[in-house]
């Protein structure tokens, strides 16, 4: 059995990365600098419910970009729970996953605000705040009536830490757009993840 690790506040960011993009560097590392997190632990979906056919890469391609994404920070980790086991990806399953490896260290969920407004349509949020608390990057244009939501998940309001910041107009769908349409990306990836996206073909009209 593996011993727990030890360590004080740890966040958990959730997504396809497919690719993993600036705008996910910048909520990371805001979310982390003003929660005084000790690192953030970054999950890519093996097969999350609510986006059914929108993986494009391989899960080696997606980790292959993750690592070249964060490789040399101090403050961010890599964890396959997700890819490695079989089923959906449900969030309240792996920060349960998550929470048993890290005990008893505060978990913070990434999220962004439109996240938290559609947090009671998730599988089981109820379990969710069990384990974690929840790190919101607010974003300008989206408010998450709060009350609203704690109506339909009774605990919310205590486990919650919105944070404002300014929002990085980058999606991965973007990404994989301007690929395929031969537009830059320059400036909206890491410089390696970008090199290994022309590389290998990825998003362009062949790959598909």
């Amino acid at each position: 059995m593996t011993k727990p690790e030890q360590s004080g506040r740890v966040g958990i960011l959730g997504g396809t990365f497919d690719p993993i993009h600036n705008g996910h560097l910048h909520i990371a590392n805001a979310l982390r600098r003003a929660l005084d997190l000790d690192r953030v632990l970054w999950v890519p979906a093996g097969r999350p419910p609510h986006k059914a056919g929108q993986i494009v890469s391989s899960d080696r391609d997606r980790l292959a970009m993750l690592e070249l994404g964060l490789a040399g920070s101090p403050h961010d980790e890599i964890s396959k729970v997700d890819i490695d086991r079989s089923g959906p990806s449900y969030t309240a399953d792996t920060l349960e996953c998550l929470a048993e490896r890290f005990t008893p260290t505060r978990l913070f969920f990434l999220m962004g605000e439109d996240s938290l407004r559609d947090l009671p349509s998730w599988h089981d949020p109820e379990r969710i705040l069990r384990v974690a608390e929840l790190a919101v990057a607010g974003r300008p244009g989206v408010e998450a009536d709060l009350e609203s939501v704690a109506l339909q998940v009774p605990g919310v309001r205590n486990r919650v830490h919105v944070v404002p910041m300014e929002e990085i107009a980058i999606s991965s769908s973007e990404i994989r757009r301007r690929v395929r349409e031969h537009k830059s990306i320059h400036g909206l990836v890491p410089a390696p993840v970008e090199a290994y996206i022309q590389h290998h073909g990825l998003y362009s009209e062949r790959a598909q």
